[in-house]
């Protein structure tokens, strides 16, 4: 099985393991909203319905050791009807896991994940003293209070029980998300009757480092700024009506999304210009910055006639990591297709 891609062998595995998992998946799928709880359309599964097919009916507590197949089997259900790898360009996933994500975390762009689920490569990842292969990365609607929750699967080795889940409830900044997590873990532990160690609190604030650069490449993702090579883009597969109700067919083998190789291209283009340069003894303008990409952050615009000062307002807008002294990105490679940005209204820039 070396030959075939890692998500997919964990999906094989995960298979052995509970063999109705998929059978049961599309069963409450073709229930929701009828005989089940209706969820968004950006959930496929919530985790409730995992949780059910992991227990096969019992109660679990925290120290069971399936519990944590619960987050694994939600991921991969999700992962397995579209089944895209993204693989970025290595400049552009350099630049992108040096991005900081400052402020509250933009929970309608979260929204945009292109497919269900996404499983990111990581090559040369260390996550802490680790190394990260890479992630699967999809959404949760919790029933309870309807928060919505960023999860992460974490793919440490080749057996299903080193994927680690990693719940980031969407609450401010990715410290305070992180720090919601360990909350949520310490309440469900103290009704449990476990006992809480004291480091529990200071977890969160130590993974950020490592967290982060996580979100900035699914963030990446979510913006209209996302580039794929081919004559296609990810998207949510359509339902197929069968006797059993809607059901959905994955495919047979992954999809690699190569990312953001335009902006990749351009940027080392930019660079080996500038070395070039520099070797040749030629003089540049100081004044004109090295060739990186600006990072993601949140921008306030004017919107409304100037002429009409009282239906003027400011509107906030998430800008996506931006290419900065690259040159045409169009002259590099023509096979890509871009991801266009809805037209949106006139927009000028808060002074």
């Amino acid at each position: 099985m070396s030959d075939i891609p890692r998500p997919k062998r964990h999906l094989i595995a995960m298979s052995r393991r509970y063999p109705d998992a998929w059978r049961l998946v599309d069963e409450m799928r073709a229930d929701r909203g009828t005989r089940l709880p209706d969820w968004p359309e950006w959930c496929f599964l919530p985790a409730a319905g995992a949780y059910a097919i992991v227990s096969r009916g019992r109660m679990l507590s925290p120290l069971d050791p399936e519990i944590e197949d619960i987050a694994r089997v939600a991921a991969l259900a999700a992962w397995r009807v579209t089944q895209g790898i993204y693989r970025f360009d290595p400049d552009l996933y350099r630049a992108l896991r040096g991005t900081p994500v400052e402020g509250d975390l933009p929970v309608d762009i979260i929204l945009r994940l292109p497919e269900w689920c996404v499983y990111i490569e990581t090559p040369g990842y260390m996550f802490g003293a680790d190394p990260l292969h890479g992630f699967f990365a999809h959404l949760e609607h919790d029933a309870n209070d309807r928060r919505i929750e960023l999860r992460f699967l974490l793919d440490f080795g080749d057996d299903l029980d080193d994927l680690l889940p990693l719940p980031l409830h969407m609450s401010g900044d990715v410290a305070a998300s992180l720090a919601a997590m360990a909350e949520e873990a310490n309440r469900q532990a103290e009704r449990a009757g476990m006992e809480i160690p004291p480091e529990a609190f200071t977890a969160p604030g130590q993974m950020v480092p490592y967290v982060t650069p996580l979100v900035s490449l699914v963030l990446y993702l979510c913006s209209t700024a996302a580039e794929y090579i081919g004559d296609r883009r990810p998207t949510y597969p359509r339902p197929v009506r069968t006797k059993r109700g809607p059901r959905i067919f994955p495919p047979d083998q992954p999809t690699v999304w190569q990312t953001g190789f335009r902006i990749g291209a351009a940027l080392r283009r930019a660079e080996n210009e500038r070395r070039r340069s520099s070797d040749e003894g030629e003089t540049t303008d100081r004044r004109s910055p090295r060739p990186h990409i600006r990072c993601a952050h949140w921008h306030a615009y004017w919107t409304g006639p100037r002429s009409e000062p009282a239906k003027r307002r400011v509107v906030l807008h998430w800008l996506p990591p931006i290419p900065v002294n690259v040159g045409d990105l169009d002259d590099i490679a023509p096979t890509v297709r871009s991801v266009k940005p809805r037209k949106e209204e006139r927009r000028e820039p808060l002074a």
